[in-house]
């Protein structure tokens, strides 16, 4: 059956094989889950996530196949239903790896087409919009404003016309190892166990995908990387991770309104000066307007709530104009890595490599991590190429450790870009936002970058930045107007999110004690303010004891519950393929 699948398959387009696939490891039987003889399909390499870093890395394997004649075999694995489905972005494009990847791309039907036309940044009061300095790293000049979720999509096209196998709508549920502890691969998700755990009658096992090397592409807080970085160790050399949210919404508004090109960045209110975060808001092409709100995950009080801030900044006097006669399209959140170079884990293991903001490439100073991404997969794939011949010679079961990745990755332009602004986070996380400022302008205005010092993090993550709710202030959100600004779950509609109902609840909480003591009674239950899809609902039950209530089916997959949670209780186990949010052009 393999055999037949593997000789037929790539003649085929991406949904036909998603069927095909279907059909084929249906035939296997089984009595449990734990008993499956699992069907094993082997490539050359396996590539999980189908985002920028990803497909970057599959392109970058082929262009060199062909260049070098050295044969390779690519599989992409993405649990979205299709490729972009889950990325989101905001997105001010710097096209520095895109200008690598594809030296011809602008005569290349890209969606990348809305160059930037002007920039500025505004510190906000309640009343006022104060015009700044822009930071240089903040400068948008030769950068585009695009839908990364469109990008994405031609990217996809581009790695299948050069013969990259796309998966869509396969979870990657865990990594599997050889015998000497080398990563070996990837199991698929099972897909067919209804909510109480029992096999339903359309039970399909999830397949190994077996490589010789693995690159872990999944975004921010990928699941399969989670597991390898504890087995592997690969952060004992770093600091936590610290992450921001982002909320964004896309706009169609009045021609009047539009101005093409526009970048606008934000700091200041509605947030305290105690807490990291701001807007951003792009005038893309045909009157679309996207914008956004990220606030940093170490912020302290349990009564904030990301989405009503985002939702309170609309409404400025400066910013509420461009909405005005308008309509909402589009809505989704996501997590992002913020802690550039001081939290950069190891980035590669026996069999196995990271790639993009799932290592933590992401330059916060610039607000921008999909040229990185891009970057950062290409340089997986040369470092393969370049080992190619001890790589393919290696004994089966013994996958080899490419150092020569992170040595490569260090001596890129991504890592002196993230070295160059490695002190914008932590001023601000340490100092506060005024003394921050200070040292983020000195750095950047004067010592451009070259401080003798790198700033240390003082926090030790951002699940214990939280105050008790008893020595923190509660905010009082204004009502939303159904014009400018919208309750939760209207907007939720226009992500597209979709979850089968009869399926385990991905989100996994073994002490829920342990929860209610810390997450209600000592915080007043900020999983409820801080997750912007209302996945999470603290209610009493009939005898007035409050319980937490999961509406599993609204999760956008953005990973801020398991990232803020106090007590680390939250696991975030991915749900069957094809379910989550369905951005068009986020």
């Amino acid at each position: 059956i393999n055999a037949e699948y593997m000789g037929i398959s790539s003649m085929l387009s991406r949904s036909a094989r998603s069927l095909l696939r279907n059909v084929v490891i249906r035939q296997i039987r089984f009595s449990s889950t734990e008993a499956i003889e699992r069907e094993q399909m082997e490539y050359d390499v396996v590539i999980v996530g189908a985002g920028p870093a990803g497909l970057s890395a599959a392109i970058r394997l082929k262009q060199l196949e062909e260049q070098l004649k050295r044969p390779i075999s690519v599989c992409v694995v993405e649990k979205g239903a299709e490729p972009g489905f889950h990325v989101l972005s905001g997105c001010c494009f710097d096209p520095k790896a895109l200008n690598e990847l594809f030296p011809d791309w602008k005569s290349l039907d890209t969606p990348v087409k809305q160059e930037v036309s002007s920039d500025k940044f505004l510190f906000l009061t309640e009343n006022y919009a104060i015009p700044s300095l822009t930071l240089p790293s903040m400068e948008a000049h030769g950068c585009y404003v695009i839908s990364l979720t469109q990008l994405t999509r031609w990217l996809a096209t581009k790695a299948e016309e050069l013969g990259v196998e796309i998966y869509s709508g396969f979870a990657a549920s865990k990594p599997i190892y050889n015998e000497d502890g080398s990563v070996k691969g990837i199991q698929l998700g099972d897909m067919g166990i209804s909510k109480e755990g029992e096999i339903k009658d359309t039970f399909t096992p999830g397949s190994e995908l077996v490589a010789k090397q693995t690159i872990f592409a999944e975004g921010c807080r990928g699941s399969c990387t989670i597991k390898v970085m504890d087995k592997f160790k690969l952060n004992d050399n770093c600091q936590p991770q610290t992450y921001g949210l982002g909320i964004k919404e896309v706009w169609e508004v009045k021609p009047e309104n539009h101005k093409p090109g526009l970048v606008v960045h934000t700091g200041g209110w509605p947030l305290d000066i105690k807490t990291y975060g701001g807007s951003f808001l792009y005038h893309a092409d045909n009157n679309k307007v996207y914008v956004g709100f990220v606030v940093g995950l170490d912020y302290e009080n349990p009564y904030l709530s990301i989405y009503d801030e985002f939702q309170r900044f609309k409404t400025h006097p400066a910013i509420r104009p461009t909405f005005e006669g308008g309509e909402c399209i589009a809505y989704g959140a996501r997590t992002i890595t913020e802690g550039g170079v001081q939290c950069l884990p190891k980035l590669n293991m026996p069999g196995a490599l990271l790639a993009g903001d799932n290592a933590g490439t992401l330059v916060t100073a610039r607000i921008k991590g999909a040229h990185t991404a891009m970057k950062s997969g290409m340089l997986a794939a040369e470092a393969i190429m370049d080992k190619y011949g001890e790589i393919m010679a290696s004994p089966k079961g013994s996958n080899i450790e490419l150092r020569n990745y992170e040595k490569n990755f260090k001596d890129s332009w991504v890592y002196e870009e993230m070295w160059k602004y490695r002190n914008f986070r932590p001023a601000v996380a340490n100092y506060g936002f005024a003394i921050g400022a200070g040292i983020i302008g000195f750095d950047q205005f004067i010592a451009r970058g070259k401080l003798p010092f790198t700033l240390k993090y003082k926090h030790h993550g951002d699940h214990v930045a939280l105050k008790p709710a008893k020595d923190s202030k509660p905010i009082q959100y204004p009502k939303y107007d159904n014009k400018i600004t919208f309750d939760l779950l209207t907007n939720l509609i226009k992500s597209g999110t979709n979850h089968e109902e009869d399926q385990p609840v991905h989100l996994h909480i073994e002490d829920k004690e342990g929860m209610k003591r810390d997450n209600w009674e000592k915080f007043a239950g900020p999983e409820g303010r801080f997750c912007p899809a209302r996945v999470y609902e603290w209610l009493p039950d009939e005898k007035n004891n409050m319980y937490l209530q999961i509406n599993a089916s609204n999760c956008l997959h953005c990973k801020a519950c398991s990232i803020k949670d106090y007590g680390q209780r939250i696991e975030w186990r991915v749900p069957e393929g094809r379910g989550g949010p369905a951005y068009s052009e986020m």
